[in-house]
């Protein structure tokens, strides 16, 4: 992907915390060759409100809200809890102005979750900017990959759990599930060998229907409801209760 050329910055060493789902998600739908995201544009911007909610609802920083058959569910902000990595207090800062209806929530934060976490991805190493001319004369910046590990070991992580039936843990079966909701894995084709039940396995874990853990069940549904706007039922009760 091009982009208009930024102005130098010092290197940041990498971060050592846990990484977000968020980040994660966003460098499996990362291709390489042609150095854009799969799924760019609205569709980028719902999967990451989706793994973005996954990521403040298994911290707590926000909560669903049944507000019966006419209106749904809601996301409210889980006063005095804002989250303290930025990129998320920034999500939850929006949702702590009033609550919103879950395909609400997706427009109004998902437009401002990708340069953030661009910009975390390639801080880490795993993403790095390449500076090149478009038509030999205008200076750009292109996305290449980092060559650092991490996404090969997502891709081996997600592929043995929808096409040779592992067991996921959570953070797996979170991000197989957001894969799977939008709609993009048929374009992992060379990675993840599409088929018929790599289909099916995807949507078992959007619907949380998995034999496996209730954490790893509990995250999918939350996932799949943020971007789908389905509903959902016991999410945050299971969560606590794991």
């Amino acid at each position: 992907m091009i982009v208009p050329n930024p102005p130098d910055e010092d290197r940041i060493a990498p971060e050592t915390a846990t990484a977000l789902i968020i980040e994660d998600l966003l460098l499996l739908l990362f291709d390489a060759k042609s150095g854009v995201f799969r799924g760019e544009g609205t569709t980028l911007f719902n999967v990451l409100a989706g793994a973005a909610f996954v990521d403040l609802t298994l911290a707590e920083n926000v909560e669903l809200v049944d507000k019966g058959i006419l209106h749904g569910k809601e996301v409210h902000a889980m006063t005095g809890n804002p989250p303290a990595d930025p990129v998320l207090r920034d999500a939850w800062d929006r949702i702590a102005q009033h609550p919103y209806e879950v395909h609400t929530m997706v427009a109004t934060v998902g437009p401002h979750l990708r340069e953030p976490t661009v910009e975390r991805l390639v801080r880490n190493g795993h993403l790095r900017r390449e500076k090149r001319r478009f038509l030999g004369l205008f200076p750009t910046t292109a996305l290449v990959d980092g060559d650092t590990p991490r996404r090969a070991e997502l891709i081996a992580a997600v592929r043995a759990v929808l096409v040779e039936d592992a067991e996921p843990d959570a953070r797996t079966a979170a991000l197989a599930a957001l894969l799977s909701a939008s709609d993009t894995l048929p374009q992992f084709d060379r990675e993840i060998p599409w088929s018929g039940a790599v289909y099916k396995n995807g949507k078992k874990l959007e619907h949380g229907s998995w034999g496996t853990a209730a954490a790893a069940e509990v995250v999918a549904r939350a996932g799949a409801a943020a971007i789908s706007a389905t509903f959902v039922t016991n999410v945050l009760p299971a969560i606590r209760d794991n």
